[in-house]
């Protein structure tokens, strides 16, 4: 990744982050669903300075490797994506109130992984295309066809 710059900085920095819908609800089943949400944090991230380099909607979470300024801490910025990604979903696919009683689509927690060292992008890359594969290879599509 190339080095970014703002007015006062310059920096390199790249963030795995993971989090659930509450209740660990599949509510990413459908496709429109999880397409949608995929362009929602697009969007969101756009707007506000945050680069997406990797994502994945999984069923039943997200996983995101991201790089953004460092004025933004990283509890802001999922608490950016998750709240309006939130609002959002919840105003365009109003059926997921319904799964989601609580009135919330995210649960309150999140991992965050910095990625650097030993702990390098191509490998959180890697990690994340596996869960991909994972979801959508040969063994997944047998078992939708069985259903």
């Amino acid at each position: 990744m190339a080095l970014r710059r703002t007015s006062h900085s310059v920096y390199d920095t790249c963030y795995h982050l993971v989090w659930c819908p509450k209740y660990r609800k599949k509510i990413f089943e459908r496709v429109e669903v999880r397409e949608r949400a995929m362009q929602m944090i697009r969007e969101i991230c756009e707007a506000y300075d945050i680069e997406i380099l990797e994502m994945e909607i999984m069923e039943e979470h997200i996983h995101l490797l991201v790089s953004f300024p460092p004025l933004r801490s990283i509890g802001e910025v999922v608490r950016i994506i998750k709240s309006n990604s939130g609002r959002g979903m919840f105003r365009e696919f109003p059926s997921l109130k319904r799964k989601l009683w609580g009135g919330e689509l995210w649960e309150d927690g999140y991992f965050a992984r910095t990625v650097g060292d030993r702990m390098t992008r191509d490998v959180v890359d890697k990690y994340i295309k596996h869960h991909r594969e994972l979801e959508q290879g040969p063994a997944q599509l047998a078992l939708k066809l069985r259903s």
